[in-house]
């Protein structure tokens, strides 16, 4: 297997959004067996290709795009986030979140914490972020303690983990 992680260039984007709001939206359904809400609107995917420290990255396999992630960094504070990590619907449980992730520590080694957040009902991403990865979950956002930046009509809005991986003291 032939895996490269790299930058996502302009003609890859609406192929990478397509397949990352698929991946999202399968996941929910998997949940919520009568959903017809989309999960990840556009506009949130051009917010943080677009936010000051954004960075695109598609993952190949043998040529083919099969996943990618969006990550924001503080070059300032070296506190970066992780938006977005996604595996192409059908291929995932096979390594290559983990591969994709390994990757994107490797190009910030100046990182001292890396931080992500996930919905309660993602139950497959609070295990990759724990188990397989190293995170820990440091908060929970519900309605008695609401995170102002998720949108109120995001599904599963109220109820958020936020999660933080220390990477140097």
């Amino acid at each position: 297997m032939d895996f490269i992680l790299m930058p996502i260039e302009k003609e890859d984007i609406a192929t990478f959004k397509k397949d990352m709001q698929e991946a999202f939206q399968k996941g929910a359904m998997q949940e919520f067996n009568d959903l017809n809400v989309e999960i990840l609107p556009e506009k949130d995917i051009e917010k943080s290709l677009s936010a000051k420290g954004g960075n695109a990255y598609k993952a190949v396999i043998d040529g083919k795009i099969v996943g990618g992630a969006i990550v924001v960094i503080n070059k300032l504070t070296q506190h970066n986030h992780l938006d977005f990590l996604y595996v192409k619907n059908g291929i995932q449980s096979k390594g290559i979140g983990k591969m994709i992730w390994n990757e994107i520590e490797k190009l910030y080694p100046d990182t001292i914490i890396w931080e992500t957040c996930t919905p309660y009902f993602e139950k497959r991403n609070v295990h990759f972020y724990i188990n397989r990865l190293g995170f820990h979950a440091v908060e929970f956002f519900n309605p008695y303690h609401k995170d102002t930046s998720i949108p109120d009509d995001m599904i599963g809005g109220d109820y958020f983990f936020r999660f933080e991986k220390v990477m140097k003291k």
